[in-house]
């Protein structure tokens, strides 16, 4: 029986197209895979089936019967919840608070902390979340928080359960507790949308998957039996022909070895749990990609450089044979950059002045212009950065929160580069700019890489990976599973050796 079904559903942004005709059927008991790259049109989706937004075209029907919600508590009364990768707690409040948000149970005018804590703990205890629920959710894991808001949305017993990237915070053993879950949900009767990017977890839990692509569903309810982990990269992706870029043409000679000193080294590296026994090297020069599905490794390598982890065993060098100091601040002063994607967090300073933030890392951190620091000189330095990067602003006085996305991300590596900085490590560098910055971000990279600068980089961007990387390497469990370059380097084989270890 069909519980949840949406048809037509078109939502469009300021003239881009997010979404068009997305469709999904959802049948009771079932658990049914909603994948698709970054970009596909999936979170708008999940968001028109949870109430978070409103289509611009389509239909929803609940058991049948058309059905629009106002919100998301409106879409909770009708039986559909929705777990989101970016968690929605209250970090303040204890663990009991968390799981029943404006619907607890009362006695009167007063709360029933009695029949809170009965409806809770076998939720809870299902799920291996064994904590003190006056415990704050502030002081808990981020796995153990992310089980909380799974909690959460099982307490509301729901008819339809969406589940956006459930696993992305939790160990293997969380995730085979969820997947246990999952198991007893399929036996209530309830209907799960799952949306992963970990094919393996789609392979052996879900009964049906759907694909989109380009903000259209290629791939509508087929049978996961009938599929493999290869027809579903296809489907992602589209053709190996129509997708696979040209070789690009690298700054120097790709190579494992490099120059002896002008390279990054990593040598037999363990780090417990993270990484085993990896080993690599980036030249000066060279643009090398790292990529995996979450908790693969790879991220861990950027925190190696970064002075923000220590391995277990193994040594980490950088350009000119020197070891990496404990800490960011010092690995900083030792010639690191670390640009990220998250220019709100962890990139700008968005109240203050692009000057200010430009000469954020070599004047004010690193002092390299002296103990005075004078404005007129970091505001010269700020006019030719924005110059040479094409910053579209008013002038280096403007407040950095008001440029546009693309432009912000920018500035964040202007700061950088001011610096000079013989290792460029970039994690996801133009996450949320559009097309038109994002070329000029490569266009900046490749010129860093050109002068000089060891560049690794970590990106969900399949089309980053394999249009802007000489080389990628691929993590799987803790290790390299391929390093891929030339003829090799196409999407349809990170995506297929991100999810298996091996190659097709």
């Amino acid at each position: 029986m069909t519980v949840l079904r949406a048809q037509g559903i078109t939502k469009v942004y300021g003239g881009v197209t997010a979404l068009a005709h997305g469709a999904i059927s959802v049948e009771a008991g079932s658990v049914h895979a909603l994948l698709g790259e970054n970009g596909a049109g999936k979170s708008t989706l999940v968001k028109v089936l949870s109430g978070a937004i409103r289509p611009d075209a389509g239909t929803l029907s609940l058991d049948g019967r058309p059905v629009s919600f106002h919100d998301t508590a409106d879409a909770v009364r009708h039986g559909v919840a929705v777990v989101s990768q970016e968690l929605n707690l209250f970090p303040d409040l204890d663990v009991l608070a968390n799981l029943y948000p404006l619907r607890e149970p009362r006695r009167g005018p007063f709360l029933n902390r009695r029949a809170m804590v009965a409806a809770a703990r076998p939720i809870l205890s299902r799920l291996g979340l064994e904590v003190d629920l006056r415990t704050l959710v502030g002081d808990l894991s981020l796995g153990q928080r992310q089980l909380v808001e799974i909690a959460r949305a099982l307490i509301a017993e729901p008819r339809v359960l969406v589940l956006d990237e459930p696993t992305s915070a939790l160990d293997r053993s969380g995730s085979d507790r969820l997947l246990g879950i999952l198991r007893v949900l399929r036996e209530q009767r309830v209907g799960v949308v799952f949306v992963s990017h970990i094919l393996e977890e789609v392979m052996q839990l879900c009964d049906t998957i759907t694909v989109l692509r380009d903000g259209q569903a290629v791939l509508m309810g087929a049978d996961r039996a009938d599929l493999s982990i290869d027809d579903v990269v296809t489907a992602m992706l589209g053709p190996r022909s129509a997708r696979s870029p040209e070789p690009v043409e690298s700054a120097v000679p790709p190579s494992p070895d490099g120059p002896p000193g002008g390279d990054l080294r990593l040598e037999a590296v363990t780090v417990d749990g993270v990484l085993s026994d990896v080993g690599l090297r980036v030249p000066a020069g060279e643009i090398v990609g790292v990529t995996g599905l979450a908790g693969s490794g790879h991220l861990a390598v950027l925190e190696l450089v970064a002075g923000l982890r220590r391995p277990t065993r193994g040594t980490v060098r950088l350009p000119g044979d020197r070891p990496v100091p404990r800490g960011l601040r010092r690995a900083i002063a030792a010639g690191v950059a670390v640009v990220s994607g998250d220019r709100r967090g962890r990139g700008l300073m968005l109240d203050k002045p692009l000057w200010e933030n430009i000469g954020q890392v070599r004047a004010i951190g690193l002092r390299r212009d002296g103990v005075i620091v004078r404005r007129s000189a970091l505001r010269a330095r700020a006019r030719g950065h924005v110059e040479r990067l094409r910053i579209r602003c008013r002038d280096v006085e403007q407040r950095t929160g008001l440029l546009s996305g693309g432009n912000q991300q920018k500035v964040v590596l202007a700061k950088w580069l001011d610096a000079s900085p013989a290792v460029l490590l970039l994690d996801d560098p133009t996450r949320g700019v559009d097309v038109g910055a994002k070329a000029e971000i490569h266009e900046l990279i490749r010129a860093a890489a050109g002068d000089g600068a060891v560049v690794l980089l970590a990106s969900t961007d399949l089309d980053e990976l394999t249009t802007l990387c000489d080389r990628v390497l691929v993590f799987h469990r803790g290790k390299i599973a391929a390093r891929l370059s030339g003829e090799e380097l196409d999407q349809h084989a990170i995506v297929f050796i991100s999810n298996t270890g091996g190659r097709q």
